[in-house]
């Protein structure tokens, strides 16, 4: 093989390709950015028409590719949302329903059994890094290693001190001076300028604004600490104003501070001539709710109220599980510069589930052959082709633990939503979208819309039998 070698080298470049032009061409896979932040709502950016937000790197952003607008997430808290993106596949069927605590659940993870994505990658070519957050198991067996990482620094569990945290660095855990934010993104610039020269994939995974949110640097903070934010749901029986309004402050610093440092690294892919070659996407594990009906956090809300003042948080008499859009909708762009138009916005249904098919395509990565996966590609939709078959449907499962025990299932059309609680009589919802996106009113028992719920509920029950679902032991 040897001697053939520079025989073959001649005739490549007697035919007009020489090496360089073969290693260009290998090179022309583009880099993948992967971005994704922590609890951050999809209504928190000025692009979403928040007046209140300072978000302006974001905004940019989101206007030089494609913005997203209908992004949802499978289940809407951490941990199973995260696995969920990384497999394609739903939580039940990856054993992680709820968030993993890693003091009470030490040996629950996402097994390495699952493909994902970031291995699919890094078996094709890619040096993969992952920095910042994981949860998805703490023990070695669920090292970010064994899914294609082949450089981590971040943390393990669900979350760290927003200043002078403890990480992982170079596999060994110690204190690191500074803004978290800061010191991550320091770290994924440092990243991207060594591994330019090579095809790569950098998932920098957020804490913010994942509370507590403060202290965040005082460049972000002096903006907030004298606003009086909107409150949306204000007129919310025995809401409690002046907190939410504190609460807001608070999460609208901690999204500035990302703002400036995704600013940060998108500068740095400039300055490294690295922007038509580098596919960057931003997201989030999960929407969030601050005084949205009447709640504070995600799947796992709990009651904002004056009557809840003083409550734990774990008190089960304030929780308020759900799978309202709040929870569910994530900020969510893709620009890649060779192919999205700027300016491009995409109505379609979309979730967390279709990352995985969506990123191997844009990379030249075939799927396994028979291979479960949940989610669908959208790079058609990304390109602009019209999908007139195009399910925009959404199947969303929620089964908690913590605080109190759920077993929710939600089927939602564009039109309607129906939410079954198979642990819980009289929990069940459906809201009819079209005339109420805020989703005030509780249709269940309304007998007009009886037909509706059964044709929703027949496509909820398939959902489930598609996945085996662990729930359907307790269907009637």
């Amino acid at each position: 093989m040897k001697r053939l070698l520079p025989i073959i080298l001649s005739l490549l470049i007697i035919g007009g390709i020489s090496p360089q032009a073969l290693a260009r061409t290998k090179a022309r896979r583009p880099n993948i950015i992967f971005i994704q932040t922590d609890d951050q709502a999809a209504w928190s950016l000025g692009v979403s028409g928040n007046r209140d937000a300072h978000t302006p790197n974001l905004d940019r952003f989101f206007r030089e590719g494609a913005y997203l607008k209908n992004a949802f997430v499978s289940t809407p808290v951490c941990s199973p949302s995260r696995a969920s993106l990384m497999t394609s596949r739903y939580g039940t069927e990856l054993g992680i329903t709820d968030w993993i605590n890693p003091n009470a659940e030490t040996n629950l993870g996402l097994s390495p059994d699952f493909p994902t994505w970031p291995k699919l990658l890094a078996d094709n070519g890619y040096f993969c890094g992952l920095i910042g957050k994981w949860h998805l198991g703490t023990q070695p067996q669920f090292d970010p290693a064994k899914f294609g990482f082949k450089y981590f620094m971040g943390f393990r569990a669900g979350g760290t001190d927003p200043k002078n945290p403890k990480l992982d660095v170079a596999g060994q855990v110690k204190q690191v001076e500074g803004f978290v934010v800061d010191v991550v993104t320091d770290d994924a610039i440092r990243f991207v300028r060594e591994h330019r020269g090579e095809n790569f994939l950098l998932m920098l995974n957020y804490r913010e604004p994942h509370a507590p949110y403060l202290p965040t640097p005082e460049e972000d903070w002096t903006r907030f600490k004298d606003l009086d934010p909107n409150i949306p749901f204000a007129d919310f029986p025995d809401l409690d104003l002046p907190r939410a309004k504190r609460l807001m402050r608070e999460y609208l610093s901690s999204v500035a501070a990302i703002d400036r440092n995704a600013g940060r690294l998108l500068a740095a892919v400039d300055e490294l001539k690295l922007r038509q070659d580098t596919v960057v996407v931003f997201t989030s594990d999960h929407g969030y709710n601050i005084g949205h009906h009447g709640i504070w956090h995600k799947g796992n809300g709990h009651y904002l109220t004056r009557a809840a003042a003083g409550m734990r948080a774990t008190d089960p008499g304030i929780q308020r599980p759900n799978v309202f859009d709040t929870s569910l909708r994530t900020p969510t762009a893709i620009r890649w510069p060779r192919v999205i138009k700027p300016g491009t916005e995409i109505k379609n249904t979309t979730t967390n589930l279709d990352w995985f098919p969506t990123l191997l395509s844009i990379a030249g990565v075939r799927l396994l052959p028979n291979l479960t996966i949940r989610g669908h590609d959208i790079t058609p939709l990304l390109k602009g082709r019209p999908q007139r078959q195009w399910n925009d449907d959404l199947y969303v499962e929620w089964s908690q633990h913590h605080y109190v025990q759920t077993h929710l299932r939600m089927y939602r059309t564009p039109e309607w939503k129906l939410v079954r609680d198979f642990l819980n009589a009289g929990k069940d919802e459906l809201y009819h979208l079209k005339t109420d996106p805020d989703e005030t009113r509780n249709l269940i028992a309304d007998s007009s819309s009886a037909l509706i719920k059964q044709k929703l509920q027949v496509k909820l029950l398939a959902k489930m039998r598609q996945t085996n679902d662990p729930a359907l032991k307790f269907v009637k």
